[in-house]
């Protein structure tokens, strides 16, 4: 009973209006520190936006491209009726943050948007976990473990979740979560979990935002 109602209160968050209260291009325009915030991170194309509008059950909250490296901010989302005024703090903000790796864009661009990203990871305090997403079709590459070797410099808690898991065959799904795990069991600060999505299918949802509230509720 008690699992099935925490099940219930994890859909009703998630299940209520979202909406963008923010784009970020430098930390000076850091919303003020608040509500706990959770981000998403991986390299571009990786399906951040769409993960997100799954989890919340809306197609076009967060912009979605196929064109990599088109999120060039930080991008906040919270709960609709929430201003971020004092005194109206959501439960909690989603941050999608920008791709790394490769983006159709100046140099000069892209190295502004890598400052940005690995300024916030070392300096928000409210940052209670990153969700590190790694595309099922091609695994952890190495930009990804240069990513976690800072994210566990910085002791900023991750959590591997993959994505497009229904561009694989169902049998490996399972052996690339095993693998996943095995490769990440040294880390200090990966959570010793990974969690198999599909944006297109929905698969996995339910699970990305039971560990979401899981790791705002934990942490108190």
């Amino acid at each position: 009973m008690k699992a099935e109602a925490g099940a219930q209160e994890n859909e009703k968050l998630f299940a209520r209006p979202w909406t963008f209260i923010r784009g970020v291009p430098a930390m000076k325009f850091l919303p003020p520190e608040g509500p706990p915030e959770v981000a998403f991170a991986g390299r571009s194309n990786v399906g951040k936006s769409s993960l997100i509008n799954a989890l919340v059950g809306q197609r076009g909250l967060a912009r979605t491209s196929n064109t990599p490296g088109r999120t060039q901010e930080l991008n906040y989302f919270v709960p609709d009726g929430f201003s971020g005024k004092p005194g109206e703090l959501p439960p909690i903000a989603l941050v999608d943050m920008p791709g790394y790796g490769f983006a159709k864009a100046p140099k000069s661009q892209v190295e502004a948007w890598t400052k940005l990203v690995f300024d916030y990871l070392r300096g928000r305090v409210t940052l209670k976990r990153v969700y590190l997403l790694i595309d099922a079709r091609h695994g952890i590459k190495q930009i990804d473990k240069d990513v976690m070797d800072l994210l566990d410099q910085a002791a900023v808690s991750y959590q591997v979740v993959l994505t497009k898991t229904d561009k694989i065959k169902p049998t490996a799904v399972n052996s690339l979560v095993e693998e996943t795990l095995q490769k990440i069991v040294k880390r200090p600060a990966a959570f010793p979990e990974v969690i198999a999505t599909s944006s297109e299918r929905g698969t996995g949802t339910s699970e990305l935002r039971a560990a979401i509230l899981r790791t705002v509720q934990d942490d108190g």
